[in-house]
C-alpha cells in the first residue's frame, strides 16, 4: 500500500523541520510522493533527489479561485523547483456555473505546462458540487486524458466519499486515475479505496496506514 500514498503535510504552519520530518518519513516508507505547499518544493526536492520518492505540490490551493494565468506561472516554477507532480484545484464557481468552456481551457493549459514528465492531478472539491456537476467534470477530465482526478483538499466543508468516487469512476473514462482525499485516516478506510480502484491516496496519516498504528494521533489533512 505504501506507494498508494501521497504523504501530506500542508499545514500554514508547517516549518522547515516540520518538511525534512515529512520527507525523511517518506523515504523510511517509500511514499509515492509527499505533497506540501508551493514554498516548500524546492527544500522537499533537494531532501528526496537522490530517491524515487517523488515531490508534489498544489496549485490555486485551496479555493482554486486563481486566474489561469496565476495558476500556470504557479505550475512552471514549482516544476522548476523540482515538483514531479502538480495537484491543481479547478475554478470551483466555474463549474458551479457550468461554464465548461473556461473549465476546458484552464485544465488544457495546466496540462500544457506540466508537459510529459510531470503528473497533473485536478482536484474537484467534492464537498461543494450535485451529481451533475461531478459526472460532468470528471467526464471533461478524462475527456482530456488528465493523469488524476482528485476528490478533495482536505480544507473544504468534506473529504473523500465512496460514493463519490464512484460517481468518478463511471465517468472519467479509460485514462484517468483517481486520487482520494481529504478523511482518509486509517488502514481499513484507506483500503476500501483502494479496492474500489483508487491508485492514489492523500493523507497526512501515511504511517498510521501502512503499520496498522491505531495508537497514532489523528493530524489534519
Amino acid at each position: 500500500m505504501n506507494k498508494y500514498i501521497d504523504h501530506t503535510l500542508l499545514k500554514a504552519v508547517a516549518s522547515k523541520s516540520d518538511i525534512e520530518k515529512l520527507c525523511k518519513e517518506a523515504l523510511k516508507y517509500d511514499f509515492a510522493s509527499v505533497c506540501v505547499n508551493p514554498a516548500n518544493v524546492k527544500i522537499s526536492h533537494e531532501l528526496l533527489k537522490d530517491s524515487n520518492v517523488k515531490v508534489c505540490t498544489v496549485i490555486g490551493f485551496p479555493l482554486g479561485a486563481n486566474t489561469i494565468e496565476t495558476k500556470v506561472f504557479e505550475t512552471k516554477n514549482a516544476i522548476e523547483n523540482g515538483a514531479k507532480e502538480i495537484d491543481m484545484v479547478i475554478n470551483i464557481a466555474a463549474l458551479k456555473e457550468m461554464d465548461l468552456d473556461y473549465l476546458e481551457k484552464e485544465l488544457s493549459e495546466i496540462k500544457s505546462a506540466c508537459g510529459e514528465n510531470v503528473l497533473l492531478k485536478v482536484i474537484i472539491e467534492t464537498c461543494y458540487l450535485n451529481e451533475e456537476e461531478k459526472v460532468s467534470i470528471s467526464k471533461l477530465v478524462g475527456k482530456l486524458n488528465i493523469d488524476f482526478i482528485k476528490t478533495s483538499t482536505g480544507f473544504g466543508i468534506g473529504g473523500a466519499t465512496l460514493e463519490d468516487v464512484k460517481i468518478m469512476k463511471d465517468n472519467i473514462g479509460e485514462n484517468t486515475k483517481i486520487k482520494a482525499s481529504g478523511g482518509v485516516s486509517d488502514f481499513e478506510t484507506a483500503k476500501a479505496y483502494i479496492d474500489l480502484g483508487c491508485k492514489r491516496i492523500g493523507t497526512s496519516n501515511g504511517i498510521k496506514i501502512v503499520t496498522k498504528d491505531q495508537s497514532m494521533e489523528l493530524n489534519s489533512y
